[in-house]
């Protein structure tokens, strides 16, 4: 009896044995390489090609940045290099909100990413920002998730249905909605920074949902908050950059924290940038950030949005001319991300010399 009792609990190790091993195997077979051993990249993000080429230039007339490694993945240009020793990569996410998500998430899952600094043009929602001017928000949200709702008959005299007026029109919200609308309501007594959700026409304003790691269910989020880390060194290069100029020689402004918004619509009206001021308090506008945001949060990244003004978003008189101003204000956005990164090499050679004396 002792042999097969031997036997079958032999047997119940095997199985037990497989069971684990295959999850293991699973587990390693399946999802994105583990970096945790390697020394991270400072991934230097921009959406477009003014963009880019104004952080290629600058790169190329410094002694001290280089590029080593030029790949190309899934069509995405990966240029791999050094700044003051800092470990690099630059790549383009593309317009739009689910370009940047599709490639942040490609480069999170590619190489050992361990902070996203994001440089790049955007429209003025702040009346005080002129071409030039550059904002670095300390959150960031999508403006366009909506619900486009038709307005409530109104009945004319003679007994028909007709639609109301703009002025003054109502609309038929679906259930749902009304439910979400009262919880952003509620929300707002407790947080200072949520939005204070009004429509725009047939539009009305709702928020994405978001899951991650140790999360049990997806959870609503208004915005998303850039890393404190980086913030305070953005706050340090403004304190330290020399002053950045137009080409006609005018300084520019650097406006550190804030509000940012996002969405899948190039703003270019002067109604919608006074909503969007209204009810984001929104510094800035463009077609990116929060989802570099949104992917960098879930992956526990840190990130900062470096945004230089190029048009004012629908307060023009006249065409917009973003893309007379897009390649200067990608200009006097690189200036600044130099600076930061000098801030950001400074901070790591500093953390690397206290671990250096800990393990002494």
């Amino acid at each position: 009896m002792k042999t097969v009792s031997h036997l079958l609990k032999g047997l119940v190790t095997a199985l037990l044995f497989v069971f684990a091993t295959g999850q293991v195997l699973a587990e390693n077979r399946y999802g994105p390489r583990d970096f945790s051993a390697e020394e991270g990249f400072t991934a230097i993000v921009a959406a477009y090609s003014p963009e880019i080429k104004a952080i290629d230039t600058a790169f190329s007339q410094l002694a001290h940045a280089q590029i080593d490694e030029v790949m190309t993945i899934r069509g995405v240009k990966y240029q791999l290099g050094t700044y003051k020793g800092e470990k690099v990569l630059i790549f383009t996410t593309g317009i739009s909100v689910p370009n940047a998500a599709m490639t942040m998430q490609m480069a999170l899952d590619y190489f050992p990413v361990k902070r996203v600094v994001m440089m790049g043009i955007a429209g003025a929602i702040n009346p005080e920002f002129n071409v030039g001017d550059i904002a670095i928000p300390e959150r960031w949200y999508f403006h366009d998730e909506s619900v486009y709702v038709n307005p409530k008959p109104a009945l004319a005299a003679g007994g028909t249905n007709k639609a109301l007026k703009d002025n003054g029109q109502e609309y038929t919200l679906p259930s749902y909605y009304e439910q979400a609308l009262a919880r952003y309501k509620e929300r707002e007594k407790s947080d200072p920074h949520a939005p204070k959700y009004k429509n725009f026409g047939y539009q009305f304003p709702e928020e994405m949902s978001v899951v991650k790691q140790g999360w049990d269910s997806p959870q609503q989020m208004p915005y998303f908050t850039v890393s404190d880390n980086l913030l305070k060194l953005a706050q340090q290069a403004v304190d330290n950059v020399d002053a950045i100029k137009m080409p006609s020689g005018k300084e520019i402004n650097v406006r550190v924290g804030g509000n940012g918004v996002t969405g899948s619509v190039f703003a270019d009206n002067a109604e919608y940038r006074v909503w969007l001021q209204d009810v984001y308090n929104a510094q800035v506008t463009e077609m990116e950030s929060a989802a570099v945001g949104q992917v960098s949060f879930v992956n526990e990244v840190d990130w900062i949005i470096i945004r230089s003004v190029s048009d004012l978003a629908g307060a023009q008189h006249g065409k917009n001319e973003e893309s007379v101003f897009d390649g200067i204000a990608s200009g006097t956005g690189t200036k600044f991300l130099i600076a930061l990164l000098d801030e950001i090499v400074s901070a790591s050679s500093t953390d690397k010399s206290a671990q250096t004396k800990e393990v002494k």
